[in-house]
């Protein structure tokens, strides 16, 4: 079910409460404190794009497992972008792009129970119909800035859901390397030789190869070794 509100603090914070259950999606026009990864806050101007969360309940994942979830609503987006004709990529570990532009943001968080990965909220931003953004984004673009028209923001988000259970029913039947094959495929920079930045600020050069199940990046180096990377151990370098 879809719950539509003029305004909350954060659509994911309010996914943590236990009358929402596996499915329900909480869409907000505006966020007084949307966030991203890594700490960042989201900027969305009101009734341009989407802001919203959809809670699953994916007990039957293993929590080591839990990077899959990401893989199921990435692809999930990439296959909605491609319906209405806009061709994108999956930016590690979380982000969508076209191009060098990001169009959508994702942040995951997850609850276990004991063992059991008993939920798992997916926060979405889309940027739908908004052309001007803040000076302080280094390369937003959005659906109506790549195709010059406005979109159903509605529809758009039906198509998503769609998009989502046709991808999180692989998982459940167990199908994790078509989902991971599909994943890779779609990675932004892919055997591409690129600048990345360690965090104590060293630069290399690199290649991507794949992502691992578990949700390690692998690169490989100019004189041929391969490193693996976790969340935070490698940033990209973008030229804006």
């Amino acid at each position: 079910m879809i719950y539509h509100f003029q305004e909350l603090s954060s659509t994911n914070d309010q996914a943590t409460q236990p009358s929402y259950h596996e499915g329900d999606v909480i869409w907000a026009e505006r966020q007084s404190a949307g966030r991203g990864q890594r700490g960042h806050s989201w900027e969305s101007d009101e009734g341009k794009n989407l802001t919203f969360s959809v809670l699953l309940e994916p007990t039957f994942l293993a929590p080591q497992d839990q990077f899959m979830l990401l893989r199921v609503i990435a692809l999930s987006m990439v296959d909605t972008l491609l319906q209405f004709g806009i061709e994108a990529r999956i930016k590690w570990t979380n982000d969508i792009y076209v191009g060098d532009k990001k169009i959508v943001g994702i942040l995951m968080e997850h609850k276990l129970q004991g063992s059991e990965l008993s939920r798992a909220i997916a926060g979405i931003g889309i940027n739908v119909n908004q052309r001007e953004f803040s000076p302080k984004l280094p390369n937003p673009t959005s659906m109506a800035l790549l195709k010059g028209k406005e979109f159903d923001r509605e529809q758009v988000l039906q198509v998503f859901l769609k998009s989502l259970m046709t991808r999180y029913d692989m998982l459940r039947q167990n199908e994790p390397e078509r989902l991971i094959a599909d994943y890779n495929s779609l990675l932004y920079r892919l055997n591409e030789w690129h600048t990345y930045a360690l965090p104590d600020g060293e630069l290399f050069e690199g290649r991507i190869l794949g992502v691992e199940q578990q949700g390690a990046l692998r690169i490989e180096r100019k004189d041929g070794s391969e490193c693996q990377f976790l969340f935070k151990e490698v940033e990209f370098v973008l030229n804006n």
